[in-house]
């Protein structure tokens, strides 16, 4: 029995449900492309100063976290925002956590399909003040991926806002960047209230103008785009824009409050996901695609169903500190043996959150190993003084 702090300001006794999924691999071929967007934990005898300059990443643990993922039949979104692109890590950082997961994915068992972000974090905005700047910034990035055996996923980069790029912009970059793959990318709709520097992106305030404007970018170059992953929480939106894109390419969700539906479809479309989500739920996403496979929509939603207030309580506002959930989470599922960040970000969430992240996740059998899991927040809540 553990005393759990409330939104109330008070302490409640809080009593496992005995719920707990095993992490395992699916018995079928899933029928949904699934990749799960990891975070990175930083080396606890190495950092030095959290908020200045690259992070001392703790390899061991971060990579382990990888496999931990694959081993459950996942696929994984390298170096993106849940890696902290922008918010800690750096380029030089996610160079080599790019190759670095690379070289581990090629010689995991499941061959597991990776793709990683590409952006133009490795200059400052105050660089990238014409298109030629941020083909290059993008084009260096790009090419450390396909060197590492990656499939890119074009991120969403803060130059464009920063310069008030209108559609002719995204179009003419865009065009040309896809046309210099060498195999076909995803493409990368990050909504604002997951960084507010991307307000505006595709040159529009309005999603209505934005999404013309990205669907004229992926007609145009429709043999080099593999999918786009949409992040902007709109479940309508989502199911409408995917109607509209053509034959062959896939919209990925990013949609951490809706992805269930989404993922299941409406009989004739369907999303597939990339999701920050699925890293802190992955018993259950693994275990719900493999239901979803095997036809059993009963088990599929049982599943999904209990874990979308959590994944609503991680993703909360302010939304781009979700990442401090999944490594929270993690950390109890002893995933990993710590949930040190880079910059420190594990304090970008109070222990009243990770108190509720805790009933939540054990109400949706995410916690596979209960003991552990108790021992880890009586440990958190004795630091914080509450006993």
């Amino acid at each position: 029995m553990l005393n759990l702090p409330t939104y109330n300001n008070t302490l409640e006794p809080y009593k496992l449900s005995g719920l707990a999924l095993e992490p395992r691999a699916p018995r079928v071929p899933l029928t949904r492309t699934a990749f799960a967007a990891a975070h990175v934990v930083s080396d606890p005898l190495a950092e030095r100063a959290p908020w200045q300059g690259s992070p001392s990443v703790d390899w061991e643990n971060t990579l382990k976290f990888r496999h931990w993922l694959w081993d459950q039949g996942l696929g994984l979104a390298e170096a993106m925002d849940t890696a902290q692109r922008g918010m800690g890590v750096d380029w030089k950082t996610a160079r080599e956590l790019i190759q670095r997961t690379m070289k581990e994915a090629k010689a995991h068992p499941m061959k597991p399909r990776v793709a990683c972000g590409a952006g133009t974090d490795q200059k400052p905005l105050s660089e990238l003040t014409t298109e030629d700047d941020i083909i290059e910034a993008y084009r260096e990035q790009m090419e450390a991926i396909e060197d590492a055996g990656g499939q890119i996923i074009l991120m969403a980069s803060r130059a464009f806002p920063a310069i008030k790029a209108g559609p002719d912009t995204y179009a003419r970059v865009y065009g040309k960047l896809l046309n210099e793959a060498s195999s076909p990318v995803i493409l990368h709709w990050l909504g604002d209230m997951f960084d507010p520097a991307l307000k505006g992106y595709w040159g529009a305030d309005d999603i209505p103008a934005a999404s013309n404007a990205v669907l004229d970018i992926i007609n145009a170059n429709k043999a080099k785009v593999d999918g786009i992953k949409i992040s902007l929480l709109d479940q309508a939106h989502e199911e409408a824009f995917r109607t509209r894109l053509p034959e062959g390419v896939r919209l990925y969700t990013g949609d951490d409050f809706n992805y269930a539906d989404l993922i299941a479809g409406d009989g004739s479309r369907h999303s597939h996901a990339l999701l920050g989500a699925f890293a802190a739920i992955a018993p259950a996403a693994c275990q719900a695609l493999e239901a979803l496979a095997e036809g059993d929509m009963v088990t599929y939603h049982a599943l999904f169903a209990p874990t979308v207030p959590l994944s609503r309580e991680i993703f909360k506002a302010p939304t781009q500190y979700y990442k401090a959930g999944i490594a929270f989470l993690a950390w109890l599922n002893d995933a990993q043996s710590h949930f040190i960040m880079p910059a420190g970000f594990q304090s970008s969430r109070e222990i009243t959150h990770y108190a509720e992240v805790f009933r939540l996740a054990d109400r949706a059998g995410i916690l596979s190993k209960p003991d552990i899991a108790s021992e880890r927040m009586a440990l958190l809540l004795k630091l914080h003084g509450l006993t």
